[in-house]
């Protein structure tokens, strides 16, 4: 029984996304439900805070954050140099320039991950590469880059190296307490997003 227990526990919310994915009438489908599925369970679509992290201390020019947030919240607060791109309008024409390309990293962010999760279920079953998800949201984000909690004097080396990593980042981005997150006052400002009217599509030189 515990088998099916765990199959249907991972299949349900995995239904309830696929049914929450807008109507698709122009692309077609390149994934089968088996393949998305199977690529669902795959760890390798999140990218973990100290890496995005560690691309926005370096300013890394692959990395490419997308809040498929509403705009309200996006502008209350969102990530350095993050783009908004509602998950409502993920597949209007304007923005498929930047979600189907092969050349920069994109990483969706919503404040948990069930939102980002629709947003790469999405452009997945399009067939659409480069595209991650920020493990744990804005949330833990905020719990391990902007509030990274200090180690036990217990803790292992690595532990502490992990914290230092943490606190020297989120200094670097100039953390703030986390109450920042819902205080328009102490936002990012908005990034504006071009619009490509004839978008051309970029080769990658070498590999990614």
């Amino acid at each position: 029984m515990k088998p099916r227990i765990v199959l249907a526990a991972f299949i349900i919310p995995l239904g309830l996304i696929i049914a929450a994915i807008p109507q698709n009438t122009t692309v077609p489908y390149k994934l089968t439900a088996h393949q998305l599925l199977a690529e669902s369970n795959l760890r390798s679509k999140y990218v973990s805070p100290e890496q995005v992290a560690h691309m926005l201390v370096s300013k890394d020019p692959t990395l490419q954050l997308i809040d498929v947030r509403s705009q309200d919240e996006y502008d209350k607060y969102h990530l350095e140099g993050a783009v908004n791109i509602p998950i409502t309008d993920l597949l209007a024409e304007k923005y498929a320039y930047l979600i189907n390309q092969e050349v920069k990293m994109n990483v969706f962010y919503s404040n948990g991950t069930v939102v980002a999760n629709e947003a790469w279920m999405i452009t997945r079953q399009l067939g659409y590469n480069n595209n991650y998800i920020l493990e744990g949201g804005l949330n833990y984000w905020a719990e391990t880059i902007l509030n990274p909690i200090k180690p036990a004097n217990t803790s292992p080396n690595e532990e502490f190296a992990r914290y230092d990593f943490r606190k020297a980042a989120g200094t670097a981005l100039g953390a703030a307490p986390a109450e920042t997150l819902t205080a328009p006052e102490n936002s990012q400002p908005a990034t504006a997003i071009p619009i490509i009217v004839k978008p051309k599509k970029k080769k990658a030189a070498g590999g990614c």
